[in-house]
């Protein structure tokens, strides 16, 4: 049997731009996209934190350094300049493979600079009331 698990995380960028009319749907800072380990043409699951909306597509390369996180196609219609979204990938694997893996975790701070790279995310703890 195989399992679905995240494979890389880039957590809490900034959209820089929507282009309705521009072929590819996500186009990225070449430098996330490697600090992801994540690659061009790859799908991800799009999840904005600002309005709710849940949705994939497939990555395109944005100029290194540029700090571009820009929503295009019909995806543009999903997003917002400003807008906090989050991009994941999937691996699915054998059980047997499941406990060697690490997924990687990109932090962003609001000016699309990564903060921080991590393999876990802690477990979380119910608030108290």
């Amino acid at each position: 049997m195989k399992r679905v698990l995240l494979n890389s995380k880039l957590h809490r960028l900034h959209v820089t731009q929507v282009e309705i009319d521009y072929e590819g749907s996500c186009a990225l800072d070449k430098d996330f996209i490697e600090a992801a380990k994540m690659t061009e043409y790859e799908k991800v699951e799009i999840y904005n934190v600002t309005n709710g909306e849940r949705f994939s597509t497939y990555l395109i390369a944005a100029e290194a350094g540029s700090k571009t996180v820009s929503i295009n196609g019909a995806a543009a219609h999903k997003a917002s300049p400003k807008d906090i979204i989050i991009i994941c990938s999937y691996a699915s694997m054998p059980k047997n493979q499941i406990i060697d893996h690490a997924p990687t975790l990109v932090y962003f701070n609001e000016s699309n600079e990564i903060v921080d790279i991590k393999s876990s995310i802690p477990t979380q703890r119910l608030r108290s009331l």
